[in-house]
């Protein structure tokens, strides 16, 4: 008689059939783990069950071929055993990726900013303003379905995604600071013209953070900056990057690998 399953559906693989297949599975991968001293008490402890079903599990697995007793609490997973966990690991991760891909990616929720009140079941339009993701009652060239309703500048829940969300990556100006053995920083007013123009001041290494400090300027980035800037262009904004030298090449490397669009300035040019 055929199977009235739908092929295309994730399957379980046969280790999450029941609990002692599953159990026998971790028991396996415990004794692997811990060989050739292999304890028991500690695997009992691991996985939830008692010592003594441990101690059934082991001699089963013995049984099967898949694990040696060399002595006294010695193990050994035979080459058996282990081409035995290969395959139901592999089973297992192919079954994780279809769940995630076919089921939860199917579901994805993303969070927005509503612009006004707005209810589950509504349908907003989405905008990319600060560099972050807004829901506009009213709908839009690109929109999305609410499934938690809230007030305007609450975060909300959005799902069954459509359309583009139009905006222009930004671009970041960066300004090299001497380090300390180099030279002198750039004048005050340098920074701060540079800073009026961005919507996002950002420093890497100590000497950019004096400086900044002494201009009157408020880094709003200070740590990971490299990846800061990175992400805060991508999503739309001009940023300005105050960088050491030491730190000069780090932080610009990574601006190229992700695309974004930078111009060095020298540190005395407005």
């Amino acid at each position: 008689m055929g199977s009235s399953e739908d092929p295309s559906e994730a399957t379980a693989p046969r280790v999450l059939d029941n609990r002692r297949d599953a159990t026998r599975y971790r028991v396996l991968v415990e004794i692997a783990a811990r060989q050739p001293a292999v304890s028991q008490e500690e695997i009992a402890d691991v996985i939830g069950v008692t010592s003594q079903a441990v101690s059934d599990y082991v001699r089963d697995l013995i049984d099967g071929g898949f694990v040696e007793k060399r002595g006294r609490g010695r193990y050994e997973v035979t080459k058996e055993g282990v081409d035995w966990i290969i395959t139901r690991t592999d089973a297992l991760s192919e079954f994780v990726s279809r769940v995630s891909d076919d089921v939860l990616g199917s579901v994805d929720v993303d969070a927005a900013v509503a612009v006004g009140t707005v209810a589950e079941g509504d349908e907003v339009g989405l905008e990319m303003r600060d560099g972050t993701l807004h829901a506009v009652p009213g709908g839009g060239s690109a929109t999305a379905v609410v499934v938690t309703g809230g007030e305007a500048g609450e975060a909300v829940g959005v799902t069954d995604f459509e359309g583009v969300v139009e905006y222009n990556p930004g671009v970041v100006t960066v300004v090299p600071v001497p380090a300390v053995t180099e030279g002198d920083p750039p004048p005050h007013d340098t920074i701060r013209e540079h800073a009026a123009g961005a919507e996002l001041v950002a420093v890497g290494g100590t000497e950019a953070y004096a400086l900044a400090t002494r201009a009157d300027v408020r880094p709003d980035v200070r740590f990971g900056s490299a990846a800061g800037v990175s992400q805060a262009a991508l999503r739309g904004l001009d940023v300005l990057l105050l960088v050491s030298t030491d730190e000069l090449s780090r932080h610009t490397t990574r601006l190229r690998e992700d695309g974004v669009r930078y111009e060095v300035r020298d540190s005395f040019e407005r």
